[in-house]
């Protein structure tokens, strides 16, 4: 069992490694604390003297989502930083499980869905559940997806890898817009009260910080269940995908198709380079 002032140790930690001029603070005199002084960090935050001296004493092992997201902006603190902030208040509190009260998202593929990829193997094809996590796709998916990262990780969530991967950005030019996408679906997926999209909801408020949060806390919108993305592929150079989405029984059955002749070439020049891999579906298990 971990120390229950790690959360606290961390963070004091965090507040002495960043310079005021870090922060946005004018530098001052000389100082005999090294970085941030508590009324600094509490004037950048928005958090209390108070309550920032019961947190790095473990005194208060219960920080809201919001405020760990706050105090992580504050302390600039980089994606593996915010991982690690959110890990350590989560064991501090000792929320590693969900509360009861819900169905966990479905990560089973019916037969059915299995029989559909098979006779769709040439074609990019991705299954998703309510989270967003990847549960089966075809080979021609992964030859698209594989290459930009969606697929690492032990259960590959696409909302994840938009908010917390640095290649984000890089894979999709219009990050703005399929970012309020997937969020949009997010939210027509699952009810609010719902505990297991709040622990997804907490953990990206934490690690992803405003980007996300400012969309969340937005009115909700309807999600497109069709349209043209554009992406960025390492060999296949930029491709305009026309994806259609089918919603099935709390997952998401969606197909890529070319948008153009540029991206249909592409995509055969991609085709014949991974020609002597064997096509076959896959399953992701978590």
């Amino acid at each position: 069992m971990s120390d229950d002032r790690e959360l606290g140790t961390f963070l004091r930690s965090c507040r002495e490694a960043i310079t005021p001029s870090q922060a946005g603070l004018p530098a001052g005199p000389r100082r005999r604390t090294p970085g941030l002084r508590r009324a600094e960090l509490a004037a950048v935050s928005g958090v209390s003297v108070d309550y920032l001296a019961r947190l790095e004493q473990g005194r208060d092992r219960h920080p809201s989502p919001q405020i760990l997201a706050a105090l992580a902006d504050a302390l600039r603190l980089s994606s593996n930083e915010r991982v690690q902030l959110r890990n350590l208040a989560k064991e501090a509190s000792g929320a590693d499980r969900l509360c009861p009260g819900r169905l966990p998202p479905e990560r089973d593929v019916r037969p059915t869905m299995w029989a559909l990829l098979d006779r769709m193997e040439g074609t990019p094809v991705v299954l998703l559940n309510r989270l967003g996590e990847t549960l089966a796709h075809t080979s021609a998916y992964e030859r698209l997806a594989g290459p930009i990262g969606l697929l690492d990780g032990h259960l590959p969530s696409r909302i994840r890898f938009l908010f917390t991967d640095d290649r984000a950005r890089t894979a999709y030019p219009d990050w703005d817009r399929v970012a309020d996408e997937q969020v949009a679906a997010l939210k027509a997926g699952s009810s609010r009260d719902d505990p297991h999209l709040g622990h997804l909801v907490d953990e990206l408020t934490v690690v992803a910080g405003g980007p996300f949060i400012e969309r969340w806390q937005a009115p909700p919108t309807v999600p497109h269940r069709t349209g043209v993305d554009r992406l960025i592929h390492p060999e296949a150079g930029e491709l305009r995908l026309a994806y259609e989405t089918l919603d099935t029984d709390g997952q998401h059955l969606i197909t890529y198709l070319p948008a153009d002749d540029a991206t249909s070439a592409a995509l055969d020049a991609l085709d014949r380079l991974n020609r002597h891999l064997p096509k076959v579906l896959h399953a992701v298990r978590g």
